[in-house]
């Protein structure tokens, strides 16, 4: 029998925050992939490793997920990495795939996955803790109240006008642009707040929209709310 392939979200940082289910699948398996060339140096795999130190006696298999711009490139990579699972499922070995926050949001795991049902083989998501939960409850604020509406949005410098709609708003992959991000949310009248690297050791939170620093990290999230 060929073997499973679960997409295990670690939670967004604090290795607390994984779920039971997520360290039992650890133990049980012992091929972990893991998106990196180097699986040991990867937050992925850091995360994990604080709450199931034996993942390091595992056989850890990289995967490299490109983030650039060159679609063939990426696609190229993603075939690779599904063809590598691939090899160790056919073997009737599961393989163990982290992926940071939740498998189902904005996840890597789901190009792989992907080709890997499209070729015949079995894959399971196992939920992890989103980051835009736990910074809402890093911040102590909840993200929606009775009937009001949550939108979440990456890269939300891409487009115009995205903060017209009622109701409060995640705004996630926008580091980058970070400047015209708070451009716009200025101009939205929101109330902002943010959190940097959330539940990790380099957490910086921010109580205002303009405490947010222009070079803010790759791992920070605005929760932007009506007032």
């Amino acid at each position: 029998m060929k073997g499973i392939a679960y997409g295990v979200g670690v939670g967004p940082g604090d290795p607390e925050l994984m779920t039971l289910k997520a360290v039992r699948l650890i133990k049980e398996n012992e091929v972990i992939a893991v998106p990196g060339r180097e699986p040991k140096e990867t937050v992925a795999y850091k995360i994990a490793a604080g709450a199931v130190p034996e993942i390091a006696e595992k056989e850890l298999v990289p995967i490299y997920m490109p983030m650039v711009k060159d679609r063939e490139l990426i696609e190229k990579e993603h075939l690779k990495g599904a063809r590598t699972i691939e090899s160790y499922l056919d073997q009737g070995k599961n393989v163990v795939f982290l992926t940071l926050g939740d498998s189902t949001v904005y996840c890597t795991f789901s190009y792989l996955q992907h080709i890997l049902e499209a070729d015949g083989y079995k894959v399971e998501l196992v939920s992890g803790i989103p980051s835009f939960c736990a910074a809402a409850a890093r911040l102590g604020v909840s993200l929606t109240e009775w009937d009001e509406m949550l939108h979440i949005l990456p890269a939300v410098h891409k487009t115009e006008d995205l903060l017209e709609l009622p109701g409060n708003y995640v705004l996630m992959k926008s580091a980058s642009h970070m400047k015209e991000v708070k451009d716009m949310l200025r101009k939205s009248g929101r109330s902002v707040k943010a959190v940097e690297n959330c539940s990790m050791e380099t957490e910086k939170i921010y109580n205002d929209l303009e405490e947010i620093p222009d070079d803010a990290g790759y791992f920070s999230l605005i929760i932007a709310k009506e007032k």
